[in-house]
């Protein structure tokens, strides 16, 4: 970015707002008058209300990711475009999209919370290793499973740690890292973003699971070239868990009708109810008693049969020292029947 002299101001100023950039013997008055602009009613709770509503292009959406109402959210961005004096979308009832001028400004609002989440990370890192909030997301196929066993371990571990969890889908926790909103996160390895940094943790077998009665639950010998069948239950779009099931049983027919779950708790419902078989992280096999008559797990003799679990954070995080450390820690904790990393 190029600045004037003496003066440390951005071109790219001049640019959005289309203002005529001054001589040098004028910058030192104009930024002079600019001090005294008040900022007193500009909020970054507000710039984060109308970065939510570019990313999603709907107001209810948006509130909810804010948890504000829709009507709350609503007033807030209009007062943040009366302060502007700037309209910032384009309003329909089945549209919303960024003006002209909305679109220069949304893009400097993301880089002013882009710094102010900086500011705060840089401030973290010097409170102490592992200390205050962290904010930490787990995959739905992980979570339920894992963390239980891991908070004690956490809180005996680090005890002025304080944990903020938020459970999502993959793509939406790579989101949530890149913008500042997740400190760290769990999920199956690799992570689809050039912009973190992953530490691998622990690798875990899928077993297959099958409705007792099913022809295969019983079978001497079991391989993945048997379960390309039309009855391989998966989760919904969106869960990984459901993109390694696809990529380890090939075969399985992409067209019809398949039989989708919306989480893995319905997926166990829907094998123990006799719909299909599935494949099954261990760690999710824990406490399945209820299951026992209904149910057969078989495990699988290839070695792609497995599911690789790492702590992924931003590249650029001053923290990333610290969060390598956690990342140890949690491999030395390795869940039983899973093979910690090296």
């Amino acid at each position: 970015m190029e600045l004037f002299p003496e003066a440390g101001l951005s071109r790219r100023y001049f640019s959005v707002t289309g203002r005529t950039a001054l001589p040098h013997s004028d910058i030192r008055s104009y930024l002079w008058d600019m001090s005294y602009v008040p900022l007193s009613g500009l909020s970054l709770r507000d710039i984060e209300y109308v970065v939510a509503v570019d990313d999603l292009r709907n107001f209810s959406r948006a509130a909810e990711r804010c948890g504000v109402s829709q009507a709350g959210l609503s007033e807030q961005v209009r007062k943040l475009e009366q302060l502007l004096d700037v309209t910032l979308f384009e309003r329909s009832r089945r549209h919303v999209a960024p003006t002209p001028d909305g679109e220069r400004l949304l893009a400097l609002g993301r880089e002013v919370l882009a710094a102010a989440r900086n500011l705060l990370e840089v401030a973290r890192a010097q409170t102490g290793p592992m200390e205050g909030p962290l904010r930490l997301g787990v995959i739905p196929t992980l979570g339920p499973y894992y963390i239980p066993g891991l908070l004690p371990r956490l809180r005996e571990h680090y005890p002025s740690l304080s944990l903020r969890l938020r459970e999502n889908m993959t793509d939406a926790l790579v989101h949530a890292l890149r913008n500042s909103e997740l400190d760290v996160a769990l999920m199956a390895l690799p992570a689809p973003s050039d912009a973190l940094e992953c530490a691998p943790l622990f690798e875990e077998a899928f077993l297959a699971v099958f409705p007792s009665t099913h022809e295969l639950a019983h079978k001497p010998k079991l391989s993945l070239s048997q379960l390309g069948r039309p009855d391989l239950l998966l989760l919904e779009d969106g869960h990984c868990l459901r993109d390694q099931a696809l990529s380890i049983c090939p075969t399985v027919p992409r067209q019809g009708e398949q039989r989708l779950a919306s989480s893995l708790e319905m997926l166990w419902y829907m094998i123990g109810a006799g719909e299909g078989f599935s494949l099954i992280p261990q760690i999710a096999l824990r406490n399945r008693a209820d299951f026992e008559d209904l149910i057969t797990v078989r495990t699988l003799p290839e070695p792609e049969a497995r599911r690789t679990i790492g702590l992924t954070w931003r590249a650029s995080d001053p923290r990333a020292p610290v969060f390598r450390e956690f990342a140890a820690y949690l491999r030395s904790i390795t869940p039983e029947h899973c093979h910690a990393c090296s």
